[in-house]
């Protein structure tokens, strides 16, 4: 089946991160235009820019702090300028968590993750839903976390801000529908990119971690960007056009 979307671009937030560059890749190959935004990481944001032009597609980078409501406006209002209309908003960003215990979380560590991936995601609904109502609708697809399923120990800095969107999306679905906006998350599980790979260069995701967590899987593998991307492409398209307010894990099975 050919997936087929609305005319326009896909805006990526945190388009330069491991798991948004994968899925901005995905979307390129499918002959989808994106936009991809980033906070610092010029140099990776034109690398994934690069190489969606390269699957013959049309594509921009646009800086953005995302805690920031005034900056966020402003790559929305560019991104429509680049493409013409936004269809899809996919949410990528987050910051690179410690795995710590709640006990033991400091108060700026929490309040990063609430104004990066809470606030930023807020900014980013609010400066988007009336271009998607002018332009007859579009979608958003949030990258969450499979331990909202099933609490994954020390990791609450990623889960519980994504927990916060999982419960706004709901209310997007229900609120927008009316103007065909849609609204899914993806509950992601380890992926072989971004804060994995990391966490392995230091050491806290050593190897008796990946043995034990691996005992959590139905599936033998870790997961890749390109995993995460089919789930988004097919959430973006019209063949979902009547899939909204719902969750799909793409996570091997984690914690089943």
């Amino acid at each position: 089946m050919k997936l087929e979307f609305p005319e326009g671009t896909v805006l990526v937030f945190g388009g330069s991160g491991g798991i948004g560059r994968g899925v901005a890749a995905e979307f390129a190959k499918a002959g989808v235009a994106v936009a991809i935004c980033y906070r610092s990481r010029q140099d990776l944001a034109e690398t994934a820019a690069a190489a969606a032009r390269a699957s013959g597609v049309e594509a921009s980078i646009h800086q953005a702090d995302v805690r920031d409501a005034a900056s966020v406006a402003t790559v929305v209002d560019a991104a429509i300028a680049a493409h013409g209309r936004v269809h899809t908003v996919l949410w990528a960003a987050g910051p690179v968590v410690p795995q710590v215990a709640i006990a033991e979380w400091s108060d700026d560590q929490f309040r990063n993750a609430i104004e990066t991936e809470v606030f930023g995601f807020y900014h980013a609904v609010r400066a988007t839903i009336p271009h998607l109502r002018e332009r007859g609708g579009g979608s958003f697809v949030h990258l969450g976390s499979a331990g909202h399923d099933w609490w994954p120990k020390l990791d609450g800095l990623s889960v519980a801000p994504k927990a916060a969107n999982e419960s706004l999306l709901k209310g997007i679905a229900k609120e927008e529908g009316r103007f065909a906006i849609r609204a899914n998350s993806i509950l992601v599980g380890v992926i072989d990119a971004g804060q994995f790979r990391i966490g392995q260069e230091e050491g806290y995701f050593d190897e008796a971690w990946e043995r034990e967590t691996k005992k959590l899987l139905a599936m033998p593998r870790w997961g890749t960007p390109a995993d995460v991307g089919a789930a988004a492409l097919f959430l973006a398209s019209d063949q979902a056009g009547y899939v909204t307010g719902q969750t799909l894990s793409v996570s091997g099975g984690f914690g089943v």
